[in-house]
């Protein structure tokens, strides 16, 4: 990296604080090739802090959600002989519900195979104690969860359901929510802990901090490995940069495995 480090520390800051590319290029003078080389480099590290720093952390209650975006263009106008990376993205988000820790992270097609290996993440960050976990009525968790966290945990789904919209009518805003059903789906789950409420308010920490989740704007990844570089700096700066407002301090101080806030310098040089 050619970039001093002052430097590169606030390009980061911009793209961290819903900055898109190319306002970042205006606003530092720092080519869009060389801000996309960083932010690269910049996931590729946070990616191993998040392996290595978020492990055997012991919780109560999890939380699981998937956050949709596309790379290059939307599913269906993808045509047969595209690139195989275009199309519909969903980043899948497990945190435990008291520290805010996000424990981890999967970005892939909405199906089997993600869940799966977003589940053995989750059972691979979190210590071996009992946990109680609630998800969405995503069918492909009922069998990832018991296959890989049967031996320690109690699962319920959370299920909302949502009004449709009139006819003719294009939304742009969430749907309005109908009725919401409380499914228990493995062990004996607290009915009081059965909730999705935080890792749903991440959701909009996402959007609001990550330009390319941004909807209506054509600031859209356009390559999967920046789409993947992007994702993984913003959960390892929430982990271990960004003060919770009512923690006081970051989910990473929190849950006990950092002693002090982090810095971006810190990230770029861990």
């Amino acid at each position: 990296m050619y970039l001093p480090l002052d430097k590169a520390e606030m390009v980061l800051k911009l793209l961290l604080e819903g900055n898109s590319v190319s306002s970042t290029e205006r606003i530092t003078d720092v080519h869009h090739g060389t801000i996309l080389k960083l932010l690269v480099l910049a996931g590729d590290k946070c990616e191993r802090i998040m392996a290595e720093k978020v492990r055997n952390v012991t919780v109560r209650d999890v939380e699981t959600d998937e956050v949709w975006a596309f790379i290059g263009k939307k599913q269906k106008r993808v045509r047969p002989g595209d690139d195989p990376n275009l199309g519909d993205y969903y980043t899948f988000v497990a945190i435990e519900r008291h520290s805010k820790l996000v424990l981890n992270i999967a970005m892939g097609k909405r199906d089997q195979g993600t869940t799966d290996a977003f589940i053995e993440g989750v059972r691979q960050a979190t210590a071996r104690g009992y946990l109680q976990i609630t998800t969405d009525g995503f069918a492909p968790y009922r069998t990832a969860i018991p296959n890989t966290l049967g031996d320690r945990c109690d699962f319920a789904q959370l299920i909302k359901v949502y009004r449709a919209a009139p006819e003719g009518e294009r939304r742009y805003s969430p749907a309005e929510v109908q009725s919401v059903e409380v499914v228990p789906v493995m062990g004996r789950p607290d009915p009081g802990r059965i909730c999705t409420s935080i890792v749903e308010r991440s959701n909009l920490s996402v959007r609001m901090g990550t330009r390319r989740f941004t909807r209506l704007t054509n600031a859209f990844s356009k390559k999967w490995e920046n789409h993947w570089a992007a994702v993984v700096l913003w959960f390892t700066f929430y982990n271990f940069c960004r003060v919770h407002k009512s923690l006081r301090v970051t989910p990473a101080m929190e849950a006990g495995i950092a002693d002090h806030v982090w810095t971006i310098g810190e990230l770029l040089s861990a």
